[in-house]
């Protein structure tokens, strides 16, 4: 038998009777289930862009050992404690999918260079 208030400030709380952190519109302890969820994001195709800084395959991979994970990337470790705002990471995902075809694409060029030497 799960709560559900309206507080002090017009906060819906679902499971619980306190907000530590009022900055949350709705706060629910425990899992939430919908059919559909939409999501404001902007999408990625600034990559697309001739201005676009691409990282070399080489930087990329300095990147990695350095820090590992992606550039843009959050880490676990910053995941794990302040979790993910799901509009936010869609956007970087969808810019590493776009990156790496980038990627693939510069790579088939290389390919066929040297299919026809």
């Amino acid at each position: 038998n799960a709560d559900l208030i309206i507080n002090e400030t017009g906060n819906v709380l679902i499971g619980k009777t306190y907000q530590t952190n009022t900055n949350y519109l709705l706060d629910v302890a425990g899992p939430i289930r919908a059919n559909e969820v939409d999501v404001n994001t902007t999408g990625a195709d600034f990559v697309f862009e001739k201005d676009y800084q691409l990282k070399s395959i080489s930087e990329l991979e300095q990147f990695i050992n350095k820090n590992k994970h992606l550039p843009d990337v959050p880490s676990a470790n910053e995941v794990q404690k302040n979790g993910v705002e799901l509009g936010k990471m869609n956007t970087i995902l969808l810019q590493k999918i776009e990156e790496l075809t980038l990627y693939i694409i510069e790579l088939q060029k290389q390919v066929e260079e040297l299919k026809s030497k």
